[in-house]
């Protein structure tokens, strides 16, 4: 061992050395293996969502492996949030901040140990970010493993997913499906364990992490519990213990030119618009001067969309994977791509992709035949959005990009789901639904059903919807500006709106203004009350006391 390990204290006296032998003594650690490199194994493992059903024997597999390659393993757990499951209470404010949540579990863990590196078992939506801005933040070798997507099933002959049973849900009421298929569909929908099997927001942030440098190569997307995962798994719990003799860190591999690398890649693929908030929130975490909002906008016309996966295209995850996966859109993008960065394989991009091959050239397209040139992730600026809003648009979608009427103001998600069911919303309006942003709901509430409401009631393209609220990673009708900032717990323009108030779009200009002469919006601004609820208690009043603006990734430090 050439690398000193921090985990292994400099005298063998004293209170530290003698109570922490005393502990793993008891837990059948031999003093030889108390001198090895000691990893912890990070596991969000939960019975509360089959999307980590399959972690504790990932976990399990993961510490055979560290073993074998000479460390020591130390399981832990964290949170677990899965958003169809944890999003009922308070408004679907728990979600995002489960996020700094897990970032904080493994500090307390990992760093009051003193351990010397760690594979975090990246499953649903929030994990993978959590992982990586806790990675980031400790600083510390580390290896994140995708856990992979669920085998979906299918429904009267055709592909059924836990999507598209979503989608489903919001047509319910309007009698476009009945209660008995909705409830088929929920029983055959997901035929095992793993995240969502479409381009949503775990996925992205799955291949975001190889992109960055964080996961071994050609490990994303992947079948959970496929032969393909286990040799992941595997090959992460032998790497992890070089990584820490190599002392190769995450702030070694979280550069610039890795954060450019992810966000090329992401508009590639037509990724969740969550990871531009999370990908930010990393870059905070690793004290890595980038503006990831800026490189969307810096690489929206630049990249070309090499991937159609739904629900953004046609294609199928398992199509993707097996086209080649994060691996093949990298050798398709690679010309474009900063090729000299390191990564957790020990090796530079260029080298990871010197033998990468793109199997099918339909799914993961060359550049110079892609699916589309036109941004799928648009951000936004003007007068009603200063800083920023998000557009997410589809492969091939058609749809008129400008749009300008008056506003129909709602304080709630469920309150503007009310208005489409007593028609208060009507062609050429435009839906506003503030108090949703991280400070307002606390913790950012979603406005996906509503999206599919009005597409049930068939407004979608008739009107236009804007929020400081987030999104799913799903493809929007209609024009939707999501993540609006300021938001208006903040006091941003979108507090001043009311109804009637004129809005103008423009996705193709990537502009947004509300038409108000500036004495109007200082006479209301004069009478704003405070839009910040204080009574919050919990976990929830931490999160809205100390939560940054998602420009700055929504962190809390």
């Amino acid at each position: 061992m050439s690398t000193k390990l921090r985990s292994n204290f400099e005298s063998k006296t004293g209170m530290f050395w003698a109570t922490r032998r005393a502990h793993w003594r008891a837990l059948g650690i031999s003093d030889e293996d108390m001198e090895k490199p000691k990893i912890a194994v990070v596991n969000s493992s939960s019975e509360l969502a089959v999307c980590f059903s399959h972690l504790d024997e990932i976990a399990r597999k993961m510490k055979e492996a560290i073993r074998q390659a000479g460390g020591l393993p130390f399981e832990i757990r964290t949170a677990a949030p899965s958003d169809f499951i944890t999003s009922r209470g308070h408004r679907g404010g728990y979600i995002l901040p489960s996020r700094d949540l897990i970032v904080n579990d493994i500090e307390v863990a990992v760093e009051g140990a003193m351990l010397d590196g760690m594979v975090c078992l990246a499953s649903c939506d929030k994990t993978v970010p959590g992982q990586l801005m806790a990675a980031a933040r400790l600083n510390i070798p580390t290896i994140i493993v995708a856990c992979g997507y669920q085998p979906s099933g299918r429904y009267k002959g055709e592909h059924m997913d836990i999507e598209d049973v979503w989608l489903n849900s919001a047509r319910l009421q309007s009698g476009q499906v009945t209660i008995e298929e909705l409830t088929e569909m929920s029983e055959c929908a997901i035929q095992g364990p793993g995240v969502c099997p479409g381009m949503g927001t775990a996925n992205s942030m799955h291949i975001a992490s190889e992109v960055l440098g964080m996961s071994l190569p050609g490990t994303t997307p992947v079948l959970a519990n496929s032969p393909k995962m286990w040799d992941a798994v595997r090959a992460a719990g032998h790497r992890i213990v070089q990584l820490v003799q190599e002392d190769l860190k995450p702030r070694d591999i979280l550069t610039p030119e890795s954060f450019r690398n992810a966000v090329m890649v992401m508009l590639s693929i037509c990724a969740s618009i969550n990871t531009v908030k999370h990908l930010q929130a990393i870059a905070r975490e690793a004290e890595c001067d980038v503006d990831v909002y800026r490189l969307y906008e810096e690489y929206a016309d630049q990249v070309p969309l090499l991937a159609a996966v739904r629900p953004n295209g046609d294609y199928f995850i398992e199509d993707f994977e097996a086209a080649g996966g994060a691996r093949a859109v990298m050798k398709q993008l690679e010309s474009m791509l900063y090729t000299d960065v390191r990564t957790v394989s020990g090796k530079t991009v260029a080298e990871n992709l010197a033998d990468a091959v793109v199997a099918d050239e339909q799914v993961i397209r060359p550049t110079s035949n892609p699916f589309s040139r036109r941004p799928s992730i648009v951000l936004i600026r003007g007068s009603l959005a200063p800083q920023t809003g998000i557009v997410k648009l589809g492969v091939a979608d058609d749809r008129k990009l400008q749009f300008r009427g008056r506003a129909i103001v709602y304080e709630t998600r469920d309150r503007a789901i009310e208005g489409v069911f007593k028609g208060e919303i009507q062609p050429g309006h435009v839906v506003v639904v503030r108090g949703l942003g991280p400070k307002g709901t606390p913790g950012m509430g979603t406005v996906s059903g509503l999206i599919f409401e009005l597409d049930g009631a068939g407004l979608s393209d008739k009107v236009a919807v804007v929020t400081d609220g987030q999104l799913s990673g799903l493809v929007n009708r209609g024009i939707v500006v999501g993540e609006v900032c300021p938001e208006a717990a903040d006091g941003g323009p979108l507090a001043l709106v009311e109804d009637g108030d004129v809005i103008s779009i423009d996705v193709e200009r990537r502009v947004m203004d509300l038409e108000v002469d500036e004495d109007v919006l200082n006479e209301r601004r004069a009478r704003l009350r405070n839009l910040v609820d204080d009574r919050e208690r919990g976990w929830l009043s931490i999160y809205q006391r100390l939560v940054r603006p998602l420009p700055q990734g929504g962190t809390l430090v």
